[in-house]
């Protein structure tokens, strides 16, 4: 099993240039660490992140760092034009030297895409276009489309990406529909939430990417070619005690962050229509399987147990988050790589 990292990049009540910093030296120790691969969520007019561009971001990481692949879990295509996103997806994969992973979505927040005067009924037809656009795009020198929403003649493409034919596409979902989507058109998937959704999600996964046949891109390093993942937040300590110091107040601050759009507009039942859960309260996350906090053999044991249950062959730790300082991410970090991880590559 790989490891891998997810981060919002939240509002943490310190001045951004100083969250940047952090977030960079955090990458750093990452990827001397050995994770896999960096994802980071794009949000938009919310505190839950503060890189709404995260391409910009991205370019800043992939720079800091040397091995660890990175990508957008996931790029919100409804607010993009395709050729838009085909000229930035080709500069961050050199940029990396080919460590991109490239994750589409069209948006889980009504709010924000109405922001942007995206209509959310529609959002979803527009991303399959956009994401059609985008895959010939990559793959040509002059650009001939015609669909819905998108339509280009002869375009010269200028910029291709390093990888080839592109970087590997993923998807994440906490629903079933999103999750066969995924399937059958052979994209790299991740879900989250409580082990009885995650696990539905992933078993309506496997089913349509085995009627398809195989993973668009396969992947070598992964157990049958697709990365199969699920999100955890995960805080690591000495003990258990001190694990849920830090984490408990962290995941109860993200947790208000996830809310703020829908409280903000009145709409309670916003949390409701992402299909997952956050627990009523950090002991509650943790009963359902959502947050695993503790010492390392607590750690341990929890992930080995869901990855049985799972069938996962990735896990993508969620670390540094929301209240969290830079010494108490890279304590659990280290106690995570040094303590946990070797444990889990033969799962």
């Amino acid at each position: 099993m790989k490891i891998g990292l997810f981060d919002h990049v939240e509002d943490a009540g310190r001045p951004l240039s100083t969250l940047f910093d952090e977030r960079l030296q955090f990458a750093a120790a990452a990827d001397q660490a050995g994770v896999y691969c960096l994802h980071v969520a794009e949000h938009h007019a919310t505190p839950l992140n503060m890189v709404p561009v995260p391409g910009v971001y991205l370019g800043a990481v992939a720079r800091a760092t040397r091995r660890m692949r990175l990508g957008p879990l996931v790029y919100l295509l409804p607010l993009y034009t395709p050729l838009r996103m085909i000229e930035e997806i080709s500069m961050l994969d050199h940029l990396s030297h080919g460590r991109l992973e490239v994750g589409v979505g069209r948006g889980v927040s009504p709010f924000e895409l109405s922001f942007h005067k995206v209509d959310h009924e529609a959002s979803r037809d527009i991303f399959v276009d956009a994401f059609r656009c985008i895959g010939v795009g990559l793959t040509t020198d002059s650009l001939t489309y015609k669909g819905r929403y998108f339509s280009y003649e002869d375009v010269p493409i200028a910029l291709r990406p390093l990888q080839r034919p592109h970087p590997p596409f993923w998807y994440a979902s906490s629903t079933t529909v999103g999750a066969t989507w995924a399937g059958e058109h052979g994209l790299h998937f991740v879900t989250l939430g409580p082990t009885a959704t995650a696990k539905a999600n992933i078993d309506a996964y496997r089913a349509a990417l085995a009627k398809r046949g195989a993973v668009a891109q396969p992947k070598a390093e992964f157990a049958g070619g697709a990365a199969i993942g699920v999100s955890r937040y995960i805080f690591v300590g000495d003990t258990d005690a001190e694990a849920h110091r830090f984490g408990k107040p962290a995941l109860e601050r993200h947790v208000e962050h996830v809310k703020w759009l829908g409280n903000r507009g009145g709409d309670h039942s916003f949390t409701a229509r992402l299909n997952t859960s956050f627990g009523e309260s950090y002991e509650d996350a943790l009963k359902q399987g959502l947050a695993i906090g503790g010492s390392p053999q607590t750690v341990r044991a929890e992930i080995e147990r869901q990855a049985a249950e799972l069938g996962i062959n990735y896990l993508v730790s969620y670390l540094f988050l929301a209240t969290m300082t830079l010494p108490e991410a890279l304590r659990s970090l280290a106690l995570f790589s040094t303590e946990v991880m070797p444990h889990l590559t033969g799962l």
